[in-house]
């Protein structure tokens, strides 16, 4: 059997091995590193101790006495934090004023009778309110005519659409 990682030669012989070249010298080791040593800590430094603090040059201050209290206001005055009387109320707004404005925006009807009913009240009264009355009165004008035309409207339609035959029963 042959090697097929040898070379043939032509006799057939094993070709010689040439000698392994010598080892190179190993190089020195450096010399040893002397041992280590710490630092020496450092001297304290030598204090002194602080001297006793001295007297205070002053005297103690004297209070007088406090003050008295001043005395309560006199009659008809306010005392300090007080609040002074209510200031009396202006007249007030006409209740059915305001409710005409409001129900001007559901039901017309009751707009237009509270607010006449309001501006009467208010001729008589001198109560404030007089434009609450008033725009509740347009408003409702406004909406029962609008109403109207949309009843009309309607019974039209209903009644074109009942001539015209689309709805028959049989």
């Amino acid at each position: 059997m042959s090697d097929q990682n040898t070379p043939a030669t032509p006799g057939g012989d094993v070709p010689p091995v040439p000698p392994v070249p010598p080892a190179p010298p190993a190089p020195e080791q450096p010399a040893a590193a002397p041992a280590y040593e710490p630092p020496a800590a450092p001297a304290a430094p030598a204090y002194e101790p602080p001297a006793a603090p001295a007297a205070p040059a002053y005297a103690a201050p004297e209070y007088a006495a406090p003050p008295a209290p001043p005395a309560p206001p006199a009659y008809g005055q306010q005392a300090y934090g007080q609040q002074p009387y209510a200031a009396p109320a202006g007249p007030k707004t006409n209740v059915l004023a305001i409710v005409s404005l409001v129900s001007a925006f559901f039901i017309s009807l009751v707009a237009i009778i509270t607010g006449h009913i309001a501006l009467s009240q208010i001729k008589k009264t001198g109560e404030n309110g007089r434009g609450l009355a008033i725009a509740g009165l347009v408003l409702g004008y406004i909406g029962l005519v609008v109403g109207i035309i949309l009843v009309v409207f309607w019974i039209i339609a209903f009644a074109f659409a009942a001539s015209y035959g689309g709805y028959t029963t049989y």
